[in-house]
């Protein structure tokens, strides 16, 4: 391709079979100083997209956004050309080359090179989770892991004919669990978190000891959740019982503020040592406490609000209207009475207790509507009676 060095042009191979597309490539790599040779390999194709790959970061430094996304995208399709079989170090080669490129806007151009890619390659390919795991990488970078990731189900659909392994998927899910934190989707990470934990048995749930203490932490230091309950119920945490972290986890469990500040006065080093607020975990506790007050009462004084949750008076307003705003109890403040009247809450816990009252709920539904639909059917028979009668 006779093109001045200082003006390099990305190459254009519509009409071009892939042996023609790799001299293109290489005399343009060339011409933005790559070092690269314009003769193709005597080796074949496969030792050309290896030359080609090796350079190909070259393209990072000249021309816009546009015309080196061209660039990659070329790559991408030569790259699907070749036998799965023998493109799968070819493919890692270049997904390691696109994770590297400097700058957001670069970032956001392998984003969607990648995924070409993911989408591109045979889906029975093994290698198509080595390409989701770097777009994974790029997508942190860009803080765009949205773009890449919805929920638990689909990421199993995309990967439904070809299956990772196991710690493949656990490698997987602990980078997802560390993006989503960091894009602050505590929702996502937690449910995350959660699969990652399913993922091992009862066989072998001690080797999954620092997933569940990241687990706990993760639950813990995160403002917006609340339900911890069914953590206690997954094997790798249940390993952890008779440990200090497993204690802490009870305590924000079912326990109420006092049992937090015992806990955390007999273990001040540990709890920092875990890299845990202090003071937001005593707001936590808090809102955990009244969650519990509020399961059995259905009124409360501002008097027993500070004293079960250790407030100074002047701080008991701006409190309840703090819960309120999280929406976990549902209730109407009256200041003048100084009492909350509360009329539903959501459980810190699901057992036996729960499940009766909830059976006892629906029972009571279900002889409301009985009572109704023989109303209706009565009120209708006398309509009906009404009417023939009249005729």
């Amino acid at each position: 391709m006779n093109v001045p060095i200082s003006q390099p042009t990305a190459p254009v191979y519509s009409d071009l079979n892939i042996e023609e597309q790799a001299i293109e490539f290489r005399g343009y790599l060339k011409s933005l100083g790559a070092e690269i040779s314009e003769e193709k390999s005597p080796k074949g194709i496969e030792d050309d997209l290896h030359k080609i790959i090796g350079v190909c970061d070259a393209c990072f430094k000249e021309g816009s956004e546009m015309e080196i996304e061209t660039v990659l995208n070329g790559i991408v399709s030569m790259l699907v050309l070749i036998p799965v079989e023998r493109s799968e170090n070819l493919i890692l080669a270049f997904c390691e080359k696109l994770i590297k490129a400097p700058g957001y806007k670069l970032g956001i151009v392998t984003l969607r090179v990648l995924w070409l890619l993911f989408q591109s390659v045979e889906e029975r390919s093994p290698i198509r989770y080595h390409v989701y795991y770097h777009l994974v990488q790029v997508a942190r970078q860009v803080d765009h892991v949205r773009a890449v990731f919805r929920d638990v189900d689909l990421l199993k659909q995309q990967f439904a004919a070809c299956p990772p392994s196991n710690e493949q998927m656990q490698k997987l899910l602990r980078l997802l669990h560390e993006v989503l934190l960091s894009s602050h989707q505590s929702e996502q990470a937690a449910k995350v978190m959660v699969e990652l934990l399913g993922t091992y048995t009862a066989e072998n749930a001690s080797q999954a000891r620092e997933d569940a203490q990241r687990c706990i932490l993760a639950a813990l230091a995160d403002p917006n959740t609340f339900l911890l309950d069914p953590l206690l119920a997954l094997k790798p945490v249940r390993f952890l019982e008779g440990e200090l972290i497993h204690d802490l986890l009870s305590v924000f469990v079912a326990e109420k503020l006092p049992a937090y500040i015992h806990f955390y006065q007999h273990h001040k080093e540990f709890v920092h040592s875990l890299g845990l607020n202090h003071e937001q975990n005593m707001k936590k506790m808090r809102l955990l406490t009244f969650m519990q007050l509020a399961e059995s009462n259905s009124e409360m004084t501002f008097e027993t609000i500070q004293r079960e949750l250790q407030l100074t008076p002047e701080e008991v307003e701006p409190f309840i209207i703090d819960v309120l705003k999280t929406k976990l109890v549902r209730a109407r403040m009256d200041q003048a009475a100084k009492k909350v009247f509360v009329s539903s809450t959501m459980h810190r816990t699901f057992g036996r207790q729960q499940w009766l009252q909830l059976h006892e709920l629906l029972l009571a539904w279900k002889t409301n509507l009985n009572n109704v639909h023989d109303s209706l059917k009565t009120v209708t028979a006398a309509q009906l009676e009404l009417m023939q009668s009249g005729q």
